[in-house]
């Protein structure tokens, strides 16, 4: 709009402006919206809603996969973490060099009693555990030559301690071997640092076993006493400082334990 100013000359004058009225449905819309952004943010801080149930696992006990008769079925697990490369105590080689060599001492025991009992079946699977958990041979027949060879596929030392994840790895394996006697022999020079506790671990499979699977451990190089709570679920644990004193701890649990049993091995073992 032009009009004259006070002097006579024309001049543009501004003409006040008025802001759009939304129509009335849209400020519904919108205020909706408005609410619903509102309602998110409060629910987004609000700190103290409970986790989600988790479901619980199941406590029932565990079944044979086949029918089971007398025998034995030994889940050797090996330590092959970081630490199992230093040398051994009085001793220039590494430590998972010694303790490789005293497991393939202790297979001449086992020759021995098939000979003795040829009509007992033993069973032997291998298996590694660093930060994982690796099968080198899933639980078989004895065959001196082939658990030799998965002796020497052990991994090279590396990586942390599973001991908890090694001991639920290779369990189930224990029910798929169609036999009563069920044994978990580790040999580890350290506490677990990976994964699953092993303490609830052997706890629940005591449990869920009803007795019938017994774990042994072999503590090389390190305390024993941080593995006390086997005593409390039916196995135990032998301390080794050197490598002399591995073979003799893992002939008293393989031979003075797990291959004594034998002369009860007509029957399952009792359930506790």
């Amino acid at each position: 709009m032009i009009a004259p100013d006070p002097d006579g000359r024309l001049r543009p004058v501004l003409m006040p402006t008025c802001a759009p009225v939304p129509h009335p449905a849209w400020s519904r819309v919108i205020a909706v919206l408005l609410l619903t952004v509102a309602l998110g943010a409060c629910k987004a801080v609000k700190y103290d809603d409970p986790p989600p149930a988790r479901a619980s696992e199941s406590s029932a006990p565990y079944q044979a996969e086949v029918d089971e008769g007398i025998g034995a079925a030994v889940a050797i697990l090996v330590d092959t973490s970081g630490s199992m490369k230093e040398p051994a105590p009085g001793d220039s080689r590494p430590k998972h060099v010694v303790a490789r060599e005293a497991l393939e001492a202790m297979l001449d025991a086992t020759d021995a009693f098939i000979a003795r009992r040829p009509d007992f079946p033993v069973k032997i699977g291998v298996y590694s555990f660093s930060s994982g958990v690796r099968t080198l041979r899933a639980i078989q027949p004895y065959d001196r030559a082939a658990v030799k060879a998965a002796l020497a596929n052990l991994p090279a030392p590396g990586g942390g301690t599973a001991i908890g994840e090694a001991l639920r790895e290779a369990r189930p394996d224990l029910y798929r071997a169609g036999v009563f006697r069920k044994y978990l022999m580790v040999v580890t020079d350290g506490e677990n640092t990976n994964g699953r506790n092993p303490e609830q671990v052997a706890r629940e499979i005591w449990s869920k076993s009803q007795g019938g699977v017994q774990v042994y451990f072999v503590a090389f190089d390190t305390a024993p006493e941080k593995f006390g709570f086997l005593k409390d679920v039916g196995g135990d644990v032998i301390g080794a400082g050197t490598g002399a004193e591995l073979k003799t701890a893992l002939d008293g649990i393989y031979q003075g334990k797990i291959l004594a049993e034998a002369v009860d091995a007509e029957r399952p073992p009792t359930k506790k």
